[in-house]
């Protein structure tokens, strides 16, 4: 496997692109996770909703629990402190389920700020890089082949500009067709250029 080419400018441009892509995705990673730890202080009012709310209802219940000692009347002054307490213990679920919307959305807000620049990278750079790494490979194992060099040549005539491809003659192409030795490593060096890749080392 290839991951950079032979020819220095390509390598550097390479390894300049790869640099940065890099830096794109961690600052993105960084921005996404930002915007999460800021969506989650919005939570902060509902665990002290919860804490509030749920210290209330232990210490009615507490001194429910007390009244209800009291001879003769004591179940009747329990049911205030029991309503309050329920009260109290719905406040304290809401201010928990207010800290779940938010933990939702925190990630929600997240994946959101991240998606765009990381589909991108994952669709639009990768597959370009995978692509040159796959071509670059084949293209060094088979440019020391003879055969290989005439598959090299094959591949520029069909697919190096027409401008570049005449600037080699008029008769590039009848020139490899009969096996021009000279035609098929000038072409085949032109598609090893193009791959910033170098000749053969033959």
């Amino acid at each position: 496997m290839k991951l950079y080419a032979d020819r220095i400018p390509t390598a550097v441009r390479q390894l300049i692109t790869d640099i940065v892509v890099v830096i794109w995705v961690y600052l993105w990673v960084r921005a996404g996770l930002w915007v999460h730890d800021m969506v989650e202080k919005l939570g902060v009012p509902g665990a002290k909703l919860e804490s509030a709310g749920g210290g209330i209802a232990d210490n009615l219940a507490d001194a429910g629990g007390k009244v209800g000692k009291v001879p003769l009347v004591g179940d009747q002054l329990v049911k205030p402190f029991t309503g309050a307490a329920d009260a109290a213990r719905n406040l304290a679920e809401a201010g928990r389920q207010q800290q779940e919307i938010v933990d939702q959305m925190a990630v929600i807000m997240a994946l959101a700020a991240v998606a765009v620049p990381l589909a991108l990278v994952l669709f639009v750079w990768l597959p370009l890089r995978i692509r040159w790494i796959r071509r670059a490979g084949v293209a060094t194992s088979v440019r020391n082949d003879p055969a290989g060099r005439d598959l090299l040549a094959l591949r520029a005539l069909a697919g190096q500009p027409l401008n570049r491809l005449a600037k080699m003659g008029p008769d590039i192409a009848q020139s490899w067709r009969n096996g021009d030795p000279e035609a098929v490593d000038a072409l085949a060096e032109l598609e090893l250029s193009r791959l910033g890749l170098k000749g053969s080392r033959r």
